[in-house]
């Protein structure tokens, strides 16, 4: 039976913004954490970086493992299970044929580490039901996709494309949806690569940044015990 949701939701978040133009999918994770485990991440950051074996090319699949060691439950869907070869040879997966093997090993012991991954894609009104019922969402976008209508910012920021260093039409980019108002058909979010502030984009504005070629539909659905 599908739980009845409230017609408008905000999860609080203590916002992070991330250092670099590559540690967006970090800088979502620090948001979701505690006051003394963000202290001990960032501590212990370039460690953390090197035992996990992702250096500056963190995958999604990376994500899931470091959720797993902070205790925070999560369900990881994509639509395509381990490194999607159609990647190869484009300019942001530069990396990956470094990144390869690592990926697909970490995809093939998910289970035996306590991970859920599904090969599914999901539509709107499943965020909107998850978000509604469970918690935060993590999801992987084309960031020339983004924008807010809050902000009236339609088309990508100077602030943004300096931050990520954006040069070609796709650039993967992790952000947290963080609630919705369906009132207006909007997704509120929270974006690494800008200051503390919620942005706003419709639901179909988001469902084109989230399915955009090169995200393979990336998503990680956190689940909240409080809810």
């Amino acid at each position: 039976m599908i739980k009845t949701i409230p017609t408008y939701i905000e999860h609080p978040l203590v916002h992070f913004r991330q250092r670099y133009d590559w540690d967006c999918g970090l800088s979502c994770i620090l948001m979701l954490l505690g006051r003394n485990e963000r202290r001990l991440f960032l501590n212990d950051f370039k460690d953390i970086c090197q035992k996990n074996g992702f250096g500056e090319s963190t995958w999604t699949i990376d994500l899931c493992y470091l959720l797993k060691d902070f205790g925070i439950e999560h369900k990881y869907l994509t639509i395509t299970f381990g490194a999607n070869p159609s990647h190869l040879g484009k300019e942001y997966y530069k990396c990956f044929n470094d990144d390869e093997k690592r990926v697909n090993e970490k995809f093939h012991n998910a289970n035996n580490h306590g991970i859920f991954v599904e090969t599914k894609s999901v539509s709107c009104d499943d965020l909107i039901q998850h978000l509604g019922s469970y918690g935060n969402i993590i999801l992987l976008t084309s960031a020339s996709l983004l924008y807010c209508d809050l902000c009236k910012v339609n088309k990508l920021s100077m602030e943004l494309r300096s931050c990520l260093g954006l040069k070609s039409t796709y650039m993967g980019h992790y952000v947290i949806l963080c609630g919705y108002d369906k009132r207006i058909q909007k997704f509120l979010y929270r974006n690494p690569a800008l200051k503390d502030k919620i942005c706003f984009m419709s639901f179909e504005a988001m469902d084109r940044a989230r399915k955009a070629s090169g995200t393979d539909e990336d998503i990680i659905l956190l689940y909240d015990k409080l809810l």
